[in-house]
């Protein structure tokens, strides 16, 4: 006597793997895919690496909860949402070299749209803090015509949807202290370092 379920055969995890390969490519080439999404272990933990057809749209740290990046990424730019390497290799290519010492800039396609108004002016601003340097919230605020405005470039560091990318760990108080970081503190030293060894 069975209890209603149906024997479970084995399934080839390789086979699986195939099978999700061909979703995926089925789905970008149909134009039903609008974010794929991979994570690539760091030095600074596992990060989640999400792009769309525009670029790479959000880098995010474990501790912001991968699964919930994901659920707000549905939620923010389309629920068609699908892991897959198709589009955030190069970054994690990138990412690998910057870690390895090897790569100072980052020449990727970045899709800003988690950014509006003020914050975007100061994400666009940031990709041009150079490797090794660093600039004051103050700095930062005054560079984006706004000299006043050092606790919204705090704002918009936290919520910097593509930190390492557009890098905001180089972004320090007037005093030379840290500041916060999304990544927490531990990650900025940590990426702050690796710059100033280099």
């Amino acid at each position: 006597m069975t209890d209603g379920l149906e024997t479970l055969t084995y399934v080839d995890p390789a086979h699986l793997e195939r099978l999700h390969a061909g979703l995926a490519s089925t789905a970008e080439r149909e134009g039903v895919l609008d974010i794929t999404f991979r994570t690539l272990d760091t030095p600074v933990g596992l990060l989640l690496l999400a792009a769309t057809a525009r670029g790479v749209v959000r880098v995010a740290f474990e501790s912001e909860g991968h699964d919930r990046v994901l659920a707000d990424l549905a939620d923010r730019v389309s629920p068609r949402v699908l892991s897959s390497s198709s589009r955030v290799d190069a970054a994690a290519h990138q990412l690998d070299e910057y870690f390895e010492g090897s790569r100072r800039a980052f020449e990727l396609p970045l899709d800003f749209r988690l950014a509006h108004g003020f914050r975007l002016s100061v994400l666009k601003h940031l990709v041009h803090i150079g490797y090794g340097t660093t600039e004051s919230y103050t700095e930062v605020a005054a560079a984006t015509g706004h000299p006043k405005a050092m606790r919204a470039v705090g704002s918009a560091c936290a919520t910097n949807p593509l930190p390492v990318i557009v890098p905001c760990h180089r972004v320090l108080r007037s005093d030379g202290t840290l500041g916060g970081y999304l990544g927490g503190l531990d990650a900025k030293r940590e990426l702050l370092a690796r710059e100033a060894l280099a």
